[in-house]
Order: structure tokens, then C-alpha cells, then sequence
């Protein structure tokens, strides 16, 4: 994987730090934008449901459950960026 162009490869760590710390910078009105651009709306609907099973049946409360379906949707948006970093490189 690399960014920008460039021949400098990305660890899938480096990625997710990148794509946190870029969340923490947005607003919530380009977050909902960036997500309605990338993410279909049945995913998020079932990124919902999964994370409110998941955090039923493992007994997961409070705060971390509420957490959940973020922590969930980070993942898939990591997973998008990947693949769109991977096709670059095949081009």
C-alpha cells in the first residue's frame, strides 16, 4: 500500500491511525457527508444491528457499547481505503 503516488508503502496500522486521527479533525457534518458517499446505507444499518447482537450476546456495557458500531465502521472504512489503495497500486 502506498499514499499519494508515492513509492513510500504504509503499514495497515500506520492506515488506521491516519484514518482516526483524520475522523477526529472532521466535523460531524463531513463525516456524515464522507459516509454517505462510501458507505451504502444497508451497511450502516447492518453495522447497527450486528454491534447492538455483538454487544448483547458478549455482554458489552456502557460506554464501549455505545462505541461499538463506530469501532465497527472504522474497520470498514479502513477496509475500503485499503482496497482503493490496492487497486491503485495494480493500475
Amino acid at each position: 500500500m502506498s499514499i499519494g503516488g508515492s513509492d513510500a508503502r504504509i503499514t495497515r496500522e500506520e492506515l488506521a491511525w491516519e484514518l482516526a486521527e483524520l475522523f477526529d479533525e472532521l466535523s460531524i457534518e463531513h463525516v456524515n457527508e464522507m459516509l454517505a458517499k462510501n458507505v451504502p446505507l444497508d451497511t450502516l444499518r447492518f453495522i447497527g444491528a450486528y454491534a447492538d447482537d455483538f454487544a448483547e450476546a458478549h455482554q458489552v456495557n456502557g460506554k464501549a457499547r455505545g462505541l461499538l458500531p463506530n469501532l465497527l465502521l472504522l474497520g470498514y472504512l479502513m477496509r475500503v481505503v485499503e482496497d482503493r489503495l490496492l487497486d491503485d497500486d495494480e493500475e
